[in-house]
């Protein structure tokens, strides 16, 4: 019994002391072991001019479901939520052009058109003729884009607070935006604690030395991260596909936060009305990625919706 106090105060006591000397492997470890949870493992494979980091986990069997994170983000978005899905499902969730692990040149166009594409490129490369598709925010764009240019691919779509289409209300990003101001750009390392309070409705709160790995990774790809931004959000305000949503064909579940932000609630209507098989949830005090906010609630909804379909 005394063996196993000590090994325990041990264990802490290393822990306390990686989080001060080396955090980015604490980090790292953290993430890997929220990922071992949803049973999902990272693997990688070349698609046209990139090589794609994905995570993927699940039963082997039935169609996958691929999920595409937002600005910002990367595949390790969907970690949190993957223990929800994974039981029953084929779960794919890569790292996009220009994020996370995937090729992050800045003498590349990102713009929806072009992440379409190379998405195709992806799902080629991994033999994948037809999956269920979904994303939160950019990533949603994509997926919204990608079931009208390749509706035989699309055995349904499911879009988490997407971008690409104008509701009633402009939201506080659209403002800024129409303004000429990125409010999703980071400048200084208290800027974390206002973009985490700016996406979530009720933010966690991130220990310091790991908000200064965020912040350096930023920092690093800040000007790739203000073109990517000023491209999508261009598309967004400028081009929205409001007019295209009739050409969904696949049956679409939309799911949105109530206090979102970044993209306001009352796109939700535009959506539902537009799209001809499509359903919708809206959940109450939830911000900009409910897969992270809500994700057992999030993840009933989504498998609820997929069993009919």
């Amino acid at each position: 019994m005394m063996f196993i106090f000590y090994l325990l105060a041990a264990l802490i006591g290393a822990l306390v002391l990686s989080y001060f000397i080396v955090p980015q492997w604490l980090y790292k470890m953290m993430t890997a072991m929220i990922r071992m949870r949803g049973g999902m493992r990272q693997k990688a494979i070349r698609a046209g001019e990139d090589n794609w980091p994905y995570l993927e986990g699940g039963r082997p069997d039935g169609l996958p479901i691929v999920l595409l994170h937002g600005f910002g983000g990367d595949k390790d978005n969907w970690s949190l939520y993957a223990p929800h899905i994974t039981k029953t499902h084929h779960l794919i969730a890569p790292d996009l052009p220009g994020f996370g692990e995937n090729d992050r040149s800045l003498d590349r166009d990102y713009d929806i058109a072009t992440q379409v594409h190379r998405l195709n490129a992806f799902l080629d490369a991994m033999k994948i003729t037809k999956c269920h598709i979904g994303g939160n925010s950019m990533g949603g764009f994509i997926a919204l884009q990608f079931a009208m240019e390749y509706p035989d691919k699309v055995a349904s779509l499911t879009l988490f607070n997407n971008a690409g289409v104008v509701g009633s209300v402009n939201s506080e990003l659209a403002v800024a935006a129409e303004k000429g101001e990125n409010s999703l750009a980071l400048s200084s390392l208290a800027d974390v604690d206002r973009l985490m309070a700016f996406v979530s409705h009720k933010p966690v709160a991130m220990p310091k030395n790991f908000k200064k790995i965020f912040y350096a990774d930023a920092a690093a790809h800040r000007e790739l991260l203000d073109k990517i931004f000023w491209q999508i959000a261009g598309a967004g305000l400028n081009q929205p596909l409001n007019d295209r949503l009739g050409e969904i064909l696949a049956p679409t579940l939309i799911i949105w936060g109530r206090q979102d932000r970044l993209i306001d609630v009352s796109c939700v209507a535009v959506l539902d009305e537009g799209i001809r098989d499509s359903e919708a949830v809206v959940f109450e005090e939830t911000g900009h990625i409910p897969m992270v906010e809500r994700p057992k609630e999030t993840a009933q909804a989504h498998r609820a919706f997929l069993a009919k379909h």
